[in-house]
């Protein structure tokens, strides 16, 4: 921390981060409308099944599983901003094949899981040189406070966003959503291009055996890293329980607690609120308590809140909904702006991509598995029971977290260090 005196606003002052803020805030609007609304577009127009659901869902995410590590280096390599402005271009076209396809009376649940991945191997890429970006365009000790308010707005976006999408789709019509989320895609891309900060130079990868060798070093120092593993298989299992959740959702409230698509649309904005409140708590927990400390109440504390989902019905019992998931997505806000600045200030700059990208790989590569197995749950026992099943895995990812490195400590480190993790004082 700094001794200079706060300024009202921070660092949306200055040009370059405000351009990256607002063009991810526009983004973040859109992908939360489609994140709701190609789902409904799915059970409600094209009356898809539970299974083809979790297909649609994994599909996201399933290039992570792909792509995922040599994304890493290939970004460590690569100017990070133009292969964010070209990710969003195509992201663009991509979700404008939707409302085409069915105006033209042809769309199918097959060209939607086909959308969401190619959508989602152009996103491995994109957020990958996300994080290699903001250090190129914000200070280091100005990093926690440009997670938080990306975050922030992230999360707010996400809160309107996916209120929005349930009562766009109601209103207007089944694609509304999805074509807003394409126009995102182009506004961010805008953004990006008016930004003027320099990048480190970087040369393309050219030989597969020094890519080969990149990528297995930014592995070694995820898995041998006392800090960065535990994140690691915490996120894992989370993404894994939250992708299942993900996937079965949007049934149990439509089919088994009965509730109308825009009503769907604000029960699950209730996670943007919820990563909201964790983001703009995490920068002050951190200075009371410590970021280590922060981290663990953060995730032991809130997860196991989960549990009140699956008990949710019609009428007041709604609102063990809504405090399931408010605070375990307070956790999850808190958590993410927590590990961000973490990984920005902890790894060396040059590996940051690589770093991100096995953490990213081994984290949300969980979460195709754990939609499939969402899907097939949903189907065999009850949307109830499958619910129950991964809000049970949700609530115990936290003790993946309590390890000497992290419990023995208040603040997590600046940078690696070969001696043990000991007590702060």
């Amino acid at each position: 921390m700094t001794g200079r005196p706060h300024r009202f606003g921070g660092l949306l002052r200055q040009r370059n981060f405000r351009l990256l803020w607002i063009g991810e805030t526009v983004n973040q609007l859109g992908s939360a409308m489609a994140l709701i609304g190609v789902p409904l577009l799915a059970v409600v127009f094209l009356h898809a099944t539970s299974f083809e659901v979790g297909v649609l869902t994994a599909a996201e995410y399933l290039p992570w599983l792909v792509i995922g590590l040599p994304a890493g280096a290939w970004v460590d390599r690569l100017p990070s901003r133009p292969v964010m402005i070209v990710c969003d271009v195509i992201s663009a076209a991509l979700y404008a094949s939707i409302p085409v396809a069915y105006a033209a009376h042809v769309l199918t649940v097959g060209q939607l899981v086909g959308v969401q991945l190619l959508a989602g191997a152009v996103s491995v890429l994109f957020t990958t040189a996300y994080q290699v970006n903001l250090p190129c365009l914000v200070k280091d000790e100005e990093l926690t406070e440009g997670n938080a308010k990306l975050q922030a707005s992230a999360s707010g976006a996400s809160l309107g966003g996916r209120g929005l999408s349930g009562i766009v789709t109601q209103a207007v019509g089944a694609t509304a959503s999805v074509i807003v989320n394409a126009v995102s895609f182009l506004v961010s891309a805008a953004c990006l291009l008016a930004i003027r900060a320099p990048e480190p130079r970087r040369s393309a990868p050219r030989q597969p055996a020094k890519l080969r060798r990149d990528v297995i070093e930014g592995m070694r120092l995820v898995f041998r890293d006392p800090y960065l593993r535990p994140m690691t298989l915490a996120g894992a299992l989370a993404n894994f329980a939250l992708d299942g959740y993900a996937a079965i959702v949007v049934v149990f409230l439509v089919r088994v607690v009965g509730v109308s698509a825009g009503l769907v649309g604000l029960l699950l904005a209730i996670p943007g609120v919820g990563g909201l409140l964790g983001a703009l708590i995490a920068r002050r927990l951190g200075t009371r308590l410590g970021t280590a400390r922060a981290l663990l109440l953060g995730t032991v504390g809130s997860m196991p809140c989960a549990l009140l989902v699956p008990l949710a019905d019609r009428g007041p019992r709604l609102a063990f909904f809504v405090i399931g998931v408010l605070v375990a997505a307070t956790g999850v806000g808190n958590f993410n702006v927590i590990l961000a600045t973490f990984r920005q200030t902890y790894c060396p700059r040059a590996m940051i991509g690589r770093v991100t990208a096995t953490m990213r790989f081994l984290s949300l590569g969980t979460g195709p598995f754990g939609a499939f197995v969402g899907g097939v749950l949903a189907t065999w026992l009850h949307p109830r029971n499958a619910l129950w099943v991964m809000v049970v895995i949700l609530a115990g990812c936290g003790g993946l977290l309590l390890t000497p490195a992290f419990t023995r400590r208040r603040d997590l480190p600046a940078a690696p260090s070969a001696e043990p993790a000991k007590a702060s004082t």
